[in-house]
């Protein structure tokens, strides 16, 4: 890749995390917090794409890894009277154990044995969050207190109740996961990854460890996906088992495939898409979901490879 096309991949980026920052100053006070949430659930989207468009393996149980982190945090500064770092640390910790532990027994297992398998752990989750309801409180959920949900920097408080503050937070979550994913892709294990989604028996007899690769991709897709459950809780302040339910699970590949697959703006695009499209639809008519199926069926029509996807086949092939 060219010194150019280079330039334009970093600069196309810090321009999007650049915008996002300065729309905390202009956007009206509702698609100001919708485009916070989104943010948050677009890093969850980001490790997704990891796993799914980069290594090319189809999980329908990330809702276990996102709802590890949201736990994860917000269980111990709920009960255990954490603070905002140490319950984030937490959230992070949880989602690298719960990726690790699966991504070894999952990774035994290949194509749509490798779904089902994601997908029977994150039920699996999804119950325990219920058997253990004098804790998470189930479907109810935990609603965190305001007070908890502050950082004292020497003489500086954050609040992350302050929409301005819970805002821009979500703008460094996401730009921190936006060029990490990044580097990850243009590094050697990236093209690892995509050579093992190409071809992993042509990947193994070139050399490569491919089950260590895969590995490493399901736990660092287990991690973002974790930082956004972290994030998800401290910033909003709900913790609740809907976010471990298969719906959770699916919704990140359709983010995906809607913005995307392989693309490192594509999660952002998509999830941004079809936040607004629910929510603009459902103001108009309580049968939003079948618009939104129609705008998916033209979607796949004309943008087969995802929106980025599409762009970058027919007019900007340097996208990542």
């Amino acid at each position: 890749m060219t010194e150019a096309s280079t330039a334009k991949i970093y600069g196309l980026h810090v321009a999007v995390v650049a915008a996002l920052v300065a729309l905390n100053f202009v956007l009206p006070e509702y698609h100001h917090a919708v485009l916070a949430r989104v943010l948050v659930l677009a890093v969850f989207a980001m490790g997704y794409n990891l796993l799914f468009g980069y290594a090319g393996l189809l999980s329908l149980g990330h809702a276990m890894f996102f709802a590890a982190g949201l736990y994860g945090a917000g269980l111990p500064l709920y009960h255990l009277g954490w603070g905002v770092p140490a319950a984030f640390a937490s959230g992070l910790a949880a989602g690298l154990v719960v990726s690790v532990v699966i991504g070894l027994l999952a990774l035994r297992t290949t194509g749509v044995a490798f779904m089902i398998v994601t997908m029977m752990f994150a039920q699996v989750f999804y119950l325990v969050t219920l058997y253990f309801g004098e804790w998470t409180r189930g479907d109810e959920g935990l609603v965190l207190p305001q007070q908890a949900r502050q950082v004292t920097l020497g003489t500086t408080t954050l609040d992350l109740t302050n929409p301005d503050t819970r805002y821009l937070l979500a703008v460094a979550l996401f730009g921190i996961a936006l060029f990490a994913t990044l580097a990850v892709v243009r590094s050697r294990h990236g093209r690892v990854l995509v050579a093992i989604r190409e071809n992993e028996e042509r990947t193994r007899m070139l050399g490569y460890d491919t089950f260590a690769n895969k590995l490493a991709a399901v736990v660092a897709s287990g991690v973002v996906c974790a930082a956004a459950g972290a994030a998800y809780a401290l910033l909003f302040g709900y913790v609740g088992s809907t976010f471990a339910s298969v719906q959770y699970s699916i919704l990140p590949l359709l983010w995906v495939l809607l913005g995307g697959a392989a693309t490192t703006l594509g999660p952002l695009v998509g999830t941004l898409f079809m936040y607004y499209v629910v929510d603009i639809t459902s103001g108009y008519t309580s049968a939003y979901m079948l618009v939104v199926g129609a705008v998916l069926i033209l979607l796949v029509l004309f943008f087969r490879k995802g929106v980025l996807g599409t762009v970058r086949e027919r007019w900007a092939r340097w996208l990542p």
